[in-house]
């Protein structure tokens, strides 16, 4: 016993250990969007899938000594995959650079290319490892039950997953942490070994037959049915993990921790239903459920103006109350564990069902993120097919009736208002697209002001800028960007004014900065998403900045880093005057925009007065401490200017001015609005592309 606890909970440690550290490794390469994460969601769904479908095929097909035989043969060429990875790469299993992505398109099938020549066959059998060790316990202790072995690994899981931000992110370089990752593998490998080994050494084949004696009464009753809820059960429970976290990170606030707390409460449920069916009760649980359903209802239909953290908490309670609701009754429905491999494996392909139809198919057909609306409306209608399929033995008769019916009333009460927020939603707007980095929206601001009545470029909870619609004031820069804030002083008051500028922009927005540039500038704007550019070079007829300018404009579509650093790599050094950071003004900031390596090539491409100017404006994250780091290191003269905006014309920024050019950092006006740093939290070093903390710059 204590040998299948030790092996299952290594393997599923190891399984979420590596989820969030593969998936920082390459979020620079994909722009830092937090669709890295529910595509790397995806991969290791598919992939699990895959396991347990291996581990299926082994129980259910092979005779045992040829199960330890194939298993023992797997793990060996995994260790000599990882081998070979370790020495053609800085790390065992975090690719170098010659993998990274040359364009923008198709960024999901590079995200799964890459993931699986990383981790794919360490992942795979580790995956498998569960399934695998239940079923040979419950051939080695047929009168144990196996399934509070799948608690286990779900709490080894949850351990990984949340001691990873907390712990392991902060105190080690992702090298290193690859490193420690693979000698955890190697043990997990011993551990397989083993168990594969004493299995070759059994040398008979199990008979697999169940007799119908063994079955549950549910099974026995309607077997098909029993079989579709254990595929769709776990798939409205996927698709809301993933919706949810779709809305909390790009809608809601677009923190990185936000990724994992929806895993953590979809772990967690597992945890409660199959450790002890005591944690769940259809009729209590039922309750909460309509509680949680209205509160939802008021958030998505009535807007009410509250607090993210509300927010936050009514998503998280939802998605808790549903996932509880469809693992426990999936534990109702569990079978003889003679079954339980292709147990786990229909249960893993709805997990796999609900990844695919949020990532592929959700894009296609809807252009908001509807598929949470239609996920709780999915549950509810489960959780009515349950009621009617399998009675609640300790309710009486009227009870049962009663509960039936007042459920199909709610699920009427959620379709129609799940339906009329999708309607709604989509009138509220002018123009509306989706694709892998987000939903982009034209909005109007200011409505009833003649004077500032604006169209605005909205991403998410992120404003990308806006232009007023008055004739008179069109061409006046907006936003984050006006002549008070930093950048607008930097602009007005550059050495090289009078004269030519050459200035690079990181993010493209609705091309504001364009209202600055003078007869003989060259400006270049830097952007990732295709979509920001379309709108920004007039599609829609809502921003005119870039065809108004009066110099000349040339946007590069892709990652700004790599951009620049291919321009460098072809001989094209830009000598930019002038280069602006403004790809992190919203909740969530591409960390490899602000690493050591990241600002030794803004300095090669800034000519040797230029001015580097930074938007470090943020709800969540104070970058300062990182700017004063910068200067330190670079040996820069800077200054932080805040500008409080008037939210007609302008908004409340922060902006960093960093400059060899020590006259330009001293003129008055710089001066004299420049704000003191308070402090550099202890022990703070300047990040780099191996290691980042966030935790140490929240506010």
């Amino acid at each position: 016993m204590l040998y299948y606890s030790i092996s299952i909970f290594v393997s599923a440690f190891l399984l979420f250990q590596i989820q969030p550290m593969i998936s920082k490794s390459i979020l620079p390469w994909f722009g830092g969007t937090p669709a890295v994460w529910s595509t790397s969601l995806l991969f290791f769904q598919v992939l699990l899938t895959g396991g347990y479908a291996y581990a299926t095929w082994l129980i259910g097909k092979l005779k045992t000594q040829v199960q330890g035989l194939i298993h023992m043969g797997l793990l060996g060429f995994s260790l000599i995959l990882m081998a070979v990875t370790t020495i053609a790469w800085e790390s065992p299993i975090t690719p170098d650079a010659s993998w990274r992505p040359i364009g923008v398109e198709l960024p999901i099938s590079q995200v799964l290319k890459i993931l699986g020549a990383a981790v794919g066959i360490p992942y795979f059998l580790l995956a498998t490892n569960s399934t695998l060790m239940q079923a040979w316990f419950s051939r080695d202790y047929p009168e144990r039950i196996p399934y509070r072995l799948y608690a286990l690994s779900n709490t080894g899981s949850l351990l990984a997953l949340v001691s990873y931000p907390v712990l392991v992110e902060p105190s080690l370089t992702l090298n290193n942490q690859a490193k420690l990752w693979s000698v955890g593998y190697i043990l997990f490998t011993v551990l397989g070994f083993f168990g594969a080994y004493q299995t070759y050494q059994r040398r008979q084949h199990d008979n697999q037959h169940v007799d119908a004696a063994e079955e549950s009464p549910e099974v026995l009753k309607s077997g098909w049915n029993i079989k579709v809820l254990w595929v769709l059960l776990p798939a409205s429970a996927s698709i809301l993990l993933l919706a949810v976290t779709n809305q909390i990170t790009q809608e809601v606030a677009a923190i990185p921790f936000l990724w994992v707390l929806p895993l953590t409460i979809y772990l967690l449920s597992f945890i409660l239903t199959f450790g002890s069916e005591r944690w769940y009760s259809r009729t209590w649980f039922s309750l909460v459920f309509a509680i949680t359903s209205g509160l939802f209802i008021r958030l998505i239909v009535w807007y009410p103006d509250i607090n993210y953290l509300a927010e936050l908490v009514i998503y998280s309670a939802l998605l808790f109350v549903a996932c509880m609701i469809a693992h426990g009754e999936l534990v109702k429905l569990r079978p003889h564990p003679k079954r339980l491999t292709s147990f786990y494996l229909m249960v893993s392909v709805g997990g796999a069902l609900g990844g695919i139809f949020v990532n592929l198919i959700a894009p296609l057909i809807f252009v908001g993120y509807f598929e949470l609306q239609w996920g709780v409306f999915l549950s509810w209608l489960l959780l009515g097919v349950v009621m009617f399929l399998l009675k609640d033995e300790r309710q009486k008769p009227w009870l049962q009736r009663g509960s039936l019916v007042l459920t199909t009333m709610i699920i009427v009460l959620v379709g129609y208002y799940m339906n009329n927020s999708v309607q709604r939603y989509s009138s509220r707007t002018f123009y509306e697209t989706r694709n892998y980095y987000g939903i982009l929206r034209v909005k109007d601001q200011n409505r009833n002001d003649e004077i500032y009545h604006a169209y605005k470029m909205v991403h998410g909870s992120i404003i990308h800028g806006y232009q007023l619609i008055n004739p008179e004031m069109r061409d006046l820069p907006t936003a984050y960007f006006t002549e008070e804030s930093g950048i607008g002083i930097t602009f007005l008051h550059h050495p090289k004014r009078p004269g030519n500028l050459r200035v690079g922009v990181l993010g493209l927005g609705v091309g504001a900065q364009a209202a600055y540039e003078q007869p003989g500038d060259t400006f270049l704007f830097y952007e990732i998403n295709p979509a920001v550019v379309d709108l920004a070079e007039g599609e829609g007829g809502y921003f005119t900045y870039l065809a108004d300018a009066k110099g000349d404009v040339t946007v590069v579509l892709g990652d700004a880093r790599l951009s620049l650093e291919r321009e460098l790599e072809m001989g094209q050094n830009q000598q930019f005057d002038l280069l602006v950071m403004d790809a992190f003004t919203g909740d969530s900031i591409p960390v490899h925009l602000i690493t050591r390596e990241a600002f030794v090539l803004y300095l090669q491409h800034l000519a040797p007065d230029g001015v580097l100017a930074l938007d470090i404006t943020n709800i969540h994250l104070d970058l300062q401490p990182i700017i004063v780091t910068v200067a330190e290191e670079f040996n820069l003269e800077y200054a932080i200017i805040r500008h409080q905006g008037d939210g007609l014309r302008s908004e409340n920024t922060l902006w960093a001015i960093l400059s060899r050019d020590k006259k330009f950092m001293n003129i008055p006006l710089i001066n004299t609005r420049k704000r003191t740093v308070l402090g550099v939290p202890e022990n703070f070093h300047l990040w780099t592309d191996d290691y980042s903390n966030l935790f140490q710059i929240l506010k």
